[in-house]
């Protein structure tokens, strides 16, 4: 059917989709109107309807202008991050963070806009400059991580020659501590697993073996061909006097093989677990006679004194003390276990407690574990399990125990407190580990700075100089 224009129109039932097909509207011209009969008349004017919104010629001015004003932005924390370099390290940490926050927005902009065809020059030069950002942003990745790794090992002596920069340290040239091999998040504060399996195998291919003493997680041994052992230790915590035997026969025998053969030790911080496991070996290679002697050097080696005097040996004053236990191990039980000795304790006495919470030992809980198993604890409040004998004249507390059962070999004591008092590790406010084996005169006296979590000064204001723990046992 065609119209009076002769413009064929479309038959009848036929759909038409205006958005994707030209649709034509018919007008009247005006000389036609005002001929009134006459046939001579001008073209109709015809418009054509591409099926599209006409775009606006005017430029989403608050758009661009926001986007002008994070890339001056951005260049501004470039330029104070080159200014301020390694000296702020949290600073360094906060502006790589805004400009990486900046970059992924610019990259969600390119990609919604990358098929775009812009329609100012300019813009489109913006453009190519945020792409180029953005990949400058993602080779600055490393650099991040860098900062981001040294911040958390603090001052640990690094490796940071031949392209790496790891928290490692050679204790000896054949001993090394090291932190976790880290791998997805955990991998940007701490070692990346594939850079220290790149270290061992460009330093000592096929003559290296790892000891992870991480109880609390693991990794593919793959990594490092299979030579990996693992020794379940609690962190803060210490091997008992079995594990350490293993261990240094295991480290022994490896080290005989091959004069080439050197040995790299972890658990999460390369410190405290690592520190007291190099020093046992340190006393076993005969390299030390004592513990204090292989302690120090131990902490000697992982502090970088050049970027802070903070000590980075052994703390823990437990692992200190079985550190001593290992130097008996060899020279008084030629590096056997010791006669086993059951005890039962009697009573613990704390002394100076005026200021400990309550200060008469009523809001303290004590709890003993035997292998990581919790086999007894009292309540002071309610005298559960024990009985209290305050002295406030002479400022001690004597817990007498009652029901509890045999000690023997490795011993845990943790006390814990109902009163508001600064906790330490574990989230109590201190323990202890013994032997045992060690307990001479049936009697063990600890003082404050040998108690694990009491060895920090922030807890001195509550638990005083002469505050110390001392345990009676009985024979059976």
């Amino acid at each position: 059917m065609t119209s009076r224009s002769g413009i064929e129109k479309p038959p009848c039932g036929s759909v038409s989709n205006q958005s994707k097909m030209k649709t034509v509207s018919y007008k009247e011209s005006l000389e036609l109107k005002e001929s009134l009969g006459h046939h001579q008349t001008t073209e109709p004017a015809i418009t054509i309807d591409d099926g599209v919104e006409e775009e606006d010629d005017e430029p989403q001015s608050l758009e661009e202008l926001f986007g002008v004003v994070l890339i001056f932005v951005d260049l501004v924390l470039v330029v104070l991050s080159l200014l301020i370099g390694d000296k702020y390290l949290s600073l360094e940490r906060l502006i790589g963070n805004i400009s990486l926050a900046i970059a992924l927005f610019f990259l969600l902009d390119v990609i919604l806009r990358v098929y775009v065809e812009g329609t100012v020059i300019i813009f489109r030069i913006l453009r190519i400059i945020i792409l180029i950002r953005v990949f400058r942003l993602a080779s600055e990745k490393e650099r991040l991580e860098k900062v981001t790794r040294r911040m958390v090992s603090e001052n640990k002596r690094r490796y940071t020659k031949d392209g790496f920069d790891l928290d490692l340290t050679y204790v000896t040239a054949r001993v090394i501590a090291m932190s976790f091999p880290s791998s997805g998040q955990q991998a940007f504060y701490r070692n990346p697993i594939k850079e220290v399996a790149k270290f061992l195998d460009t330093k000592h291919e096929g003559h290296y073996k790892v000891y992870n003493l991480c109880s609390e997680q693991g990794y593919d041994p793959k990594f490092f061909h299979y030579r990996v052992e693992r020794i379940f230790i609690d962190d803060h915590n210490v091997p008992t006097l079995e594990e350490m035997l293993k261990f240094t026969a295991s480290v022994r025998k490896w080290m005989q093989q091959d004069e080439n053969n050197v040995i790299a030790i972890h658990c999460k911080g390369g410190k405290g677990r690592t520190g007291t496991m190099v020093c046992i070996w340190l006393i076993d290679s005969s390299q030390f006679k004592s513990a204090k002697e292989s302690l120090d050097y131990f902490g000697e080696r992982r502090t970088d004194k050049s970027t802070s005097s903070k000590f980075q040996g052994v703390e823990t004053p437990s692992q200190s003390r079985y550190v001593g236990y290992y130097v008996t191990l060899k020279y008084e039980y030629n590096l056997k276990l010791p006669p086993v000795r059951s005890l039962k304790i009697k009573s613990i006495k704390l002394y100076a407690i005026n200021g400990v919470g309550k200060g008469n030992g009523t809001d303290l809980r004590v709890k003993i574990f035997m292998e990581k198993r919790l086999i007894f604890h009292c309540i002071g409040a309610t005298q559960e399990n024990c009985k209290l004998f305050f002295d406030g004249e002479n400022d001690w507390v004597v817990i007498g125990l009652e029901n509890c059962p045999l000690v023997s070999n490795d011993v845990k004591v943790r006390f814990e407190s109902s009163s508001d008092i600064p906790k330490g590790y574990e989230d109590c406010i201190f323990f202890f580990w013994f032997n045992t084996s060690f307990i001479e005169d049936n009697r063990l006296y600890i003082p404050r700075n040998e108690l694990d979590n009491l060895h920090k000064p922030r807890m001195w204001k509550i638990f005083r100089e002469k505050f110390a723990v001392e345990l009676n046992f009985a024979e059976v």
